[in-house]
């Protein structure tokens, strides 16, 4: 092993591994740290997105709505299936593989492309030095023209519901359980929250999820919300808004949660308990007290608009800096970063992040939402076309939910797309690349697309902001 690098990453989740492995392609002498351990203790790369949250969490979502097609829906297009079970067991195992071979995956792609994969720990030190310490115990302190903090986040904990045993869990352990609790109790009503809910719905939990906040989903556009909420409810998820957890206790094997809603105070019982209230920068213990790199006073890692740190040759990215906790997000991060530091210029978007919530009908926006745009005092006008008159998803038995469209009320600018409904994760992409080509509701009323599709409603949302919508009745039709 040698102690001196171009770069070394520290990190090796998508911001990291992305920035790793492009530095590599561009010539760099580069090492990644990272001290992930997997199931079987052995090092694994990937990071939390990987190993225990969006692939894994995706593959049980993927794999208990398929259960719930065959069991209650396959009938409604002439399917009839008898005797569907599930075996949980096996479901988790085949979540396992799916994750082993993309963890795998990440180990090919440094290995062909050149990166030191160095499992351990690694702490920034004063100029450019890193202080290595692999699983064994044996430290090193390795140096560099450049470092890139990729340290990631770690689930958030309150001192209301300490994680105990396998019965109060965070959403790691959400991701293990081995039979389908009868009762699930979720603190948390964001994302995990709602992703990890729906997967214990599907296979049979009764499942009650507290949220502390009064509006649900305060961050997406309100009719999307509003709409949302009421389709989770009415797949039986008990979504409880303006309950404050104050206690979660374990006595013979049940967990007893007390908390406070606008009745007063209120006790439930619960097999499981799920603790999903977000997730906190993984910066402890990363940085030595005379690197010199600002960390506020939530833990994020303080950088410019280029991931640049205070310290020069010193970049962070990804969950540990501001901006959401997407893997996205930090791997377009860690690719710009690697590629300023071969000369270019890129530049990463933060008004083009997509967003996406994986139940079913998926959530998904980029930019921003009609309120917002209000409160900045900025004109606006909407299009929205429901999946209720989409012709593909009639036919596909999967119409809940709309597509909704917010342009500039002067210069038809695209400023928001917010979709609830089926692909939404897919659809928004669209959205995402008109608007990173400042495209106007226009400009995506005059693009062809194929029919029939689920992303004609973007195609008819687009149309309705100037009346123009053929497959549903315009408010502002006429000439213009």
């Amino acid at each position: 092993m040698s102690d001196q690098y171009d770069v070394i990453v520290i990190g090796a989740g998508p911001a990291g591994y992305a920035a790793a492995i492009r530095c590599a392609q561009l010539g760099f002498a580069t090492a990644c740290i990272d001290k992930s351990l997997g199931k079987d203790g052995a090092p694994v790369l990937g990071g939390t997105c990987l190993n225990w949250g969006c692939i894994p969490s995706k593959a049980l979502l993927d794999a208990s709505h398929k259960y719930v097609e065959a069991k209650g829906h396959l009938g409604d297009i002439g399917i009839e299936v008898d005797g569907v079970s599930i075996d949980v067991p096996k479901m988790i195992a085949r979540k396992d593989e799916v994750v082993k071979g993309l963890t795998g995956g990440i180990t090919a792609l440094f290995k062909g492309n050149g990166v030191t994969n160095l499992p351990g720990t690694g702490q920034l030190l004063t100029g450019l030095q890193v202080a290595y310490q692999d699983h064994q115990g044996t430290t090193s302190t390795l140096t560099a023209q450049h470092v890139i903090l990729a340290a990631g986040s770690v689930p958030m904990a309150i001192p209301a519901a300490p994680l105990a045993e396998d019965l109060i869990v965070d959403s790691e352990g959400a991701l293990e359980f081995q039979t389908v609790p009868q009762r699930l109790g979720v603190i948390g009503a964001g994302v995990i929250g709602l992703e990890l809910g729906s997967v214990w719905r599907r296979l049979g939990s009764e499942v009650v999820i507290l949220e502390a906040l009064e509006d649900f989903l305060p961050m997406a556009d309100r009719r999307i919300a509003r709409d949302a909420l009421k389709t989770l409810k009415g797949q039986g998820l008990d979504i409880r808004l303006g309950a404050m957890v104050t206690a979660a206790e374990v006595a013979d094997g049940e967990v007893r949660v007390r908390f406070e809603d606008g009745t007063g105070e209120q006790a439930l019982t619960f097999d499981k308990l799920i603790v999903a209230v977000g997730r906190r920068p993984c910066t402890d213990d990363l940085l030595a007290s005379d690197s010199g790199v600002g960390v506020d006073g939530r833990g994020f890692i303080e950088v410019d608009e280029h991931c640049a740190t205070g310290v020069p040759g010193v970049y962070a990215v990804g969950d540990c800096v501001r901006g959401p906790m997407l893997a996205h997000k930090g791997a377009e991060e860690g690719v710009m970063v690697a590629e300023r530091l071969a000369g270019f210029k890129p530049a990463v978007n933060y008004g083009t992040v997509p967003n996406v919530i994986y139940t079913h009908p998926e959530i998904a926006w980029v930019g921003k939402t009609e309120e917002e745009l209000a409160d900045e005092g900025i004109a606006v006008k909407t299009g929205s076309f429901p999946f209720a008159a989409s012709g593909r998803a009639l036919a596909a038995n999967d119409a809940a939910g709309l597509v909704k469209v917010v342009a500039d009320a002067e210069s038809d600018r695209l400023l928001g797309i917010h979709v609830l409904g089926p692909q939404a994760s897919e659809i928004i992409a669209e959205g995402v690349i008109a608007m990173e080509f400042d495209a106007s509701a226009e400009d995506l009323g005059l693009t062809m697309f194929a029919h029939p599709t689920l992303s004609e409603a973007l195609h008819e949302a687009a149309l309705g902001v100037g009346g123009r919508a053929i497959h549903m009745v315009n408010r502002k039709a006429g000439r213009s």
